[in-house]
């Protein structure tokens, strides 16, 4: 594997499963120009996240960092029809942004945005969900808080859900292979939990900047 060869499998990546629709492949240049960072994952990513959400019971699923909405609106198409998004956003401004966006993709039925900090929000959640409930997670925030995340999601988790953790490789700023980063040791941190966790079946793969998938067998 050269860079070269990297880039190439990243382009076939994005050419062969990437297909978005119009909304979604002007979602994200929408965002810059609203202010909003451009840090999304990409459509390959998106994709996958409607097929997981698809393979589970798709009743509930809960997202770390709803940013502009991208992710929401490929997890809330795997939902059943009576199935909610709850997704969590600290930023007030990504919010509306993101609310805007559910709206014009059809999926504002399925989606409920939880504004605030996401401990305080895993929290509340916490007395309000049936433990085991939650159909699929999706954590996509705070790199350094991802083993506090993980910790308040575990109990939340179905039998036979699934989190999904983004960036459990990397990201523009650190890679996994130099943990001098707290973000590098963070992801580090939250891999081996799941992957040492006897309840949960877990893997992680070098898709983009690392994603992490872990099943619950009991």
């Amino acid at each position: 594997m050269t860079p070269d060869r990297w880039q190439a499998t990243e382009s076939y990546l994005a050419e062969v499963f990437g297909r978005e629709d119009a909304h979604l492949a002007q979602l994200q240049s929408k965002a810059i120009e609203a202010g909003l960072p451009d840090i999304a994952v990409d459509a390959v990513v998106g994709r996958l996240l409607l097929l997981l959400t698809g393979l589970t019971r798709g009743r509930r699923a809960i997202e770390l960092g709803t940013l502009g909405g991208y992710s929401g609106i490929w997890m809330a198409r795997g939902l059943q029809p009576d199935g909610k998004l709850i997704t969590l956003e600290i930023d007030e401004k990504h919010g509306n942004f993101a609310q805007d966006q559910f709206t014009q993709a059809g999926v504002a039925d399925r989606v409920e945005i939880r504004r605030g900090d996401a401990l305080d929000t895993l929290g509340e959640l916490k007395g309000e969900l049936a433990p085991r409930s939650v159909d699929l997670v999706f954590l996509d925030a705070d790199k350094e808080r991802y083993p506090t995340y993980w910790k308040l999601l575990r109990p939340m988790i179905a039998v036979g859900g699934l989190l999904v953790m983004d960036n459990a490789l990397g990201s523009v700023s650190w890679w996994i292979d130099d943990l001098s980063s707290p973000s590098a040791r963070a992801a580090d941190e939250t891999n081996r939990l799941l992957a040492d966790d006897p309840d949960f079946e877990a893997v992680a793969f070098p898709l983009r900047q690392g994603i992490m998938i872990a099943r619950r067998i009991r």
